[in-house]
């Protein structure tokens, strides 16, 4: 016995059964088969390939996964990097155990006469402003052995190394030659005392020294004679703090005997 047919379904019904909302039944186009009737069976086949081409559209957007695979949760976005401090500190991660010490640079600027009267002593002031000479062996840095550099006491421009200094029995600090690399060293002729002799000065400050002669032991031959009134002292284990670690390595290893 062959299904009954919904009395509903008339020929309008069917065209309309072409909307997404209607599925078509299968066995109903098999009644139509049987029935022999050509144009509702095509209106009925048109509106069921749309019914049908509609579910399947609309399964497209389903993924079909393998059997036992579940889906899994977009991963998370990768947390932003913490903002630095707006304070100026630093925490101990970013800053390097061996990370250099910061260090002042030194500052070369000569102050004007009247700032550095107060600031030298009378006996400092009469040297390098007025050629005058300290008494021998009665100086600061005559006997001075430690190692370091001697910077010039107005500008702080670098001009001697103790490896250089040596005993020239004197009773003045004695030098062979200047600092390696320096340029503030200059020299002039001095007719002072009924004798001609070379004066040396400071060229960045225009402080005097004292005087060279030719004299000295070797490699240079020569005995740049100072004021330690001139002059000012940094240890080499201080050279850094104060700005001056361009010369540290002119100190590396044992000091050489003097003779």
């Amino acid at each position: 016995m062959e299904p009954e047919s919904p009395q509903s379904w008339t020929q309008d019904e069917v065209l309309q059964s072409g909307n997404s909302s209607v599925v078509i039944p299968p066995e109903f186009v098999m009644i139509e088969i049987m029935k022999f009737q050509p144009f509702r069976l095509a209106v009925l086949c048109t509106a069921l390939a749309a019914s049908q081409f509609v579910a399947c559209d609309h399964s497209v957007s389903t993924t079909k996964l393998a059997p036992g695979t579940t889906t899994s949760p977009a991963p998370a976005p990768a947390a932003a990097p913490a903002p630095a401090p707006t304070d100026g500190s630093q925490t101990a991660t970013t800053t390097p155990s061996d990370a250099p010490l910061s260090m002042k640079t030194p500052d070369f600027t000569v102050p004007s006469d009247e700032e550095l009267k107060k600031k030298l002593t009378p006996l400092q002031w009469k040297v390098i402003k007025e050629e005058g000479t300290e008494r021998p062996f009665q100086n600061e840095y005559w006997d001075n052995h430690e190692d370091g550099l001697y910077v010039c006491v107005a500008s702080g421009k670098p001009l001697f190394s103790s490896r250089d200094k040596f005993d020239s029995g004197t009773g003045w600090p004695s030098f062979t030659k200047p600092v390696d690399g320096t340029d503030d060293i200059v020299t002039k002729e001095d007719r002072s005392l009924f004798s001609v002799r070379t004066e040396v000065r400071t060229k960045t400050a225009d402080t005097h020294l004292g005087h060279v002669f030719d004299d000295g032991p070797a490699p240079t031959g020569l005995r740049y004679c100072m004021n330690s009134a001139s002059l000012r002292f940094i240890p080499k284990d201080k050279l850094a703090g104060e700005g001056y670690a361009a010369y540290q390595n002119l100190f590396e290893g044992t000091a050489p005997e003097k003779k």
